[in-house]
């Protein structure tokens, strides 16, 4: 089997599954860091919230509907969400983006709760659910278009 009909159907079969595991994952990493471990989120981490839970919800009814053309949905609120986070992440290590962050809100926006390896933050690691997701979907879009023509 060719590589390239190989990953169509892994696309197909699969990704629908990946991308909600990968939102809710993410659903539970936010809540685990505000709620048990007490980070109180800043308000670009508000914002990716807001983005990300709906995430968890579309995706899982994508799921078990198997639609994929769920990615009309689920693509604005993906690439708006990685927006945000990498805006939040630059905000975090480029010097002259961390004056912003200060002003943001009763919690600074460029406070680093966790620096794993010196790179890895909670919007970091935000962005790559983001960055999979949307990845995931235009997949689906490519894949359903090619095989509608």
């Amino acid at each position: 089997m060719e590589f390239k009909s190989w990953l169509k159907r892994f696309v197909l079969e699969h990704g629908l599954l990946i991308s909600w595991l990968i939102a809710f994952t993410a659903t539970l990493g936010s809540l685990y860091f505000s709620e048990i471990v007490g980070f109180i989120p800043c308000e670009y981490c508000w914002y990716q919230r807001i983005l990300m839970y709906p995430l968890a919800v579309i995706l899982a009814i994508a799921t078990v509907r198997k639609d994929i053309r769920v990615y009309v949905y689920v693509l604005p609120l993906s690439i708006s969400g990685g927006s945000i986070s990498l805006f939040h992440y630059l905000n975090q290590k480029v010097t002259f983006l961390h004056e912003l962050g200060a002003a943001c809100g009763p919690i600074p926006c460029n406070i680093e709760y966790i620096n794993w390896f010196g790179f890895v933050t909670i919007p970091f690691m935000a962005l790559v659910a983001f960055i999979l997701v949307t990845i995931i979907h235009l997949s689906l879009y490519y894949v359903q278009r090619s095989e509608n023509k």
